[in-house]
């Protein structure tokens, strides 16, 4: 505690932890917006806030238990198998397992929609458990890359601060889980209630699983083109409905 005072005495420990809390949020977006879109299977409203808020919290677990763990997470980015097209690590299995299963479920939830499925919402305790176990990982994937991303930024803190960003990190990833879970309810609802922004979405989380999977093989693409992209798609939607609101 006596560190995290000494940090935010100073102007630019609130300035990291600025930076570091609105990184975590925008890389926790396709994180919302899985979680978003999983729960709606089941039916009951209390059991989707529940699953909701479950999840994020998991989330928020994960990232504190690889934080916790650093020492370890440089040993899984060392390459453990090379075959001819390069070499392979725990990291890029983690990447390419979670692109892998995010492109399953996106392009599984664009046939339900496009084909008007009208299959029932899942409901029970074994539909809930299957929801979060999803969701678990889902949130192991996104942790890897908000963990590891966080961390990068905080190269030549230390020297700037004269004590251990670390700890700005930690306070950085809870503040973002705090703000994501008092939101992620209106965005759900957002998502839910207009079909086309719902298929903006899973066209998004399509983009990410493929993205990742390329990471996998160590093709790295600036994550931003896909965010910028996304945002782009949802300002041109959400002028339509406008459009299409005045017209009716």
């Amino acid at each position: 505690m006596t560190a995290l005072f000494e940090i935010l005495l100073q102007p630019q420990g609130w300035m990291y932890l600025f930076l570091l809390s609105i990184l975590e949020i925008v890389l926790g977006i396709d994180n919302i917006i899985f979680i978003s879109i999983i729960t709606d299977k089941l039916k009951v409203k209390t059991s989707k806030n529940k699953a909701r808020i479950l999840g994020l919290t998991l989330a928020l677990v994960i990232r504190f238990i690889l934080l916790a763990l650093l020492s370890l997470l440089v040993h899984l980015i060392q390459p453990i198998y090379e075959p001819w097209f390069g070499a392979f690590n725990y990291e890029d299995l983690v990447l390419l397992a979670g692109g892998i299963f995010l492109i399953y479920k996106s392009t599984m939830e664009m046939h339900h929609s496009i084909a008007k499925n009208n299959k029932k919402e899942e409901t029970g305790e074994l539909a809930f458990r299957s929801v979060v176990a999803q969701i678990v990982l889902v949130d192991l994937v996104f942790s890897f890359d908000s963990v590891i991303s966080a961390i990068g930024m905080t190269n030549g803190m230390e020297d700037q601060l004269h004590a251990n960003p670390i700890i700005i990190v930690y306070l950085s990833v809870l503040i973002s889980m705090l703000v994501m879970i008092r939101f992620s309810g209106i965005i759900s609802d957002f998502i839910q209630r207009n079909p086309t922004i719902k298929t903006i979405a899973l066209s998004f989380l399509l983009m990410i699983g493929v993205f990742l999977v390329a990471e996998s093989f160590g093709h790295k693409v600036p994550k931003g083109y896909i965010y910028f992209g996304f945002a782009f798609s949802m300002f041109v939607e959400i002028i339509n409905m406008r459009i299409r609101k005045n017209q009716s």
